[in-house]
């Protein structure tokens, strides 16, 4: 009986990755064999001289966008988890719905409208999309790390704090691993949101999956617009079926 469940274990262990795997082959299909989808695309546009966007290599754009959504889902988890760990300490707590309101603004603020504020003082290029993320990806990742570390059991905190724990060694070793499934979850939310919105990027300068959208949108071309919807989807099914894969192994 042992045997049968250690056996289903392993088998749903390793098809718990197929999913991601599917999705990154499919992404990188996409970007390497565009060009044997003309067919389907001519369709879409049969008077367009082009239909297979060629400015840039698809997966130079990949290799931009995933920087750009990297470097701030990074910052936004830094300041995010580092925000809501510090409100939730004793010292911390009168300014826990300042923080919440902070998030709340950064989020509703449109990032079209910070990419306007942004440029005349950042340039043009990667980073005002990169602040513009970071604001509009803070408030799950916020809100996610509040929530699980106030809904941790007081009974669990108090004994942590009877085994003579210090204040640090109980958020490392107690509050921080039973908080982790809400908080990748907010993470998941964060990241798989942004992977969309830095399409808006490419209308400041910062070179991505978002190219061939504005592109497609100037010069009317629909096909354009297809193929760079179509590999920001495969990207975003691709990370987001990966954080699924990954969200049971915190919560173990």
């Amino acid at each position: 009986m042992s045997v049968g469940i250690m056996n289903s274990a392993r088998l749903s262990h390793r098809l718990g990755w197929l999913a991601p795997l599917v999705w990154l082959v499919l992404l990188l299909f996409a970007c390497l064999g565009m060009e044997e989808l003309e067919g389907l695309f001519r369709l879409v546009e049969p008077d367009s001289q082009a239909v297979i966007y060629e400015r840039a290599d698809f997966l130079v754009l990949l290799g931009r966008h995933l920087l750009v959504v990297g470097v701030a889902a990074l910052l936004a988890i830094l300041l995010g988890v580092g925000a809501a760990v510090a409100v939730t300490r004793p010292g911390g707590r009168d300014f826990l719905p300042l923080v919440g309101q902070l998030a709340s603004i950064g989020q509703t603020f449109p990032p079209v409208a910070v990419l306007a504020l942004a440029v005349p003082v950042l340039g043009f290029g990667t980073l005002p999309i990169i602040v513009a993320l970071l604001l509009y990806g803070l408030l799950p990742i916020v809100r996610n790390t509040l929530a699980g570390l106030e809904g941790i059991d007081p009974g669990v905190a108090e004994a942590a704090r009877g085994m003579g724990m210090t204040g640090g060694q109980r958020l490392r070793q107690v509050e921080l691993p039973l908080a982790a499934p809400v908080i990748l979850a907010g993470i998941r939310t964060s990241v798989t949101i942004n992977i969309a919105t830095a399409a808006i990027g490419a209308t400041v300068g910062a070179s991505n999956l978002g190219d061939p959208i504005i592109s497609g949108i100037v010069n009317g071309n629909t096909a354009y617009v297809l193929q760079g919807a179509l590999l920001i989807g495969l990207l975003a099914l691709c990370v987001d079926s990966l954080f699924a894969r990954l969200q049971p192994v915190a919560s173990s």
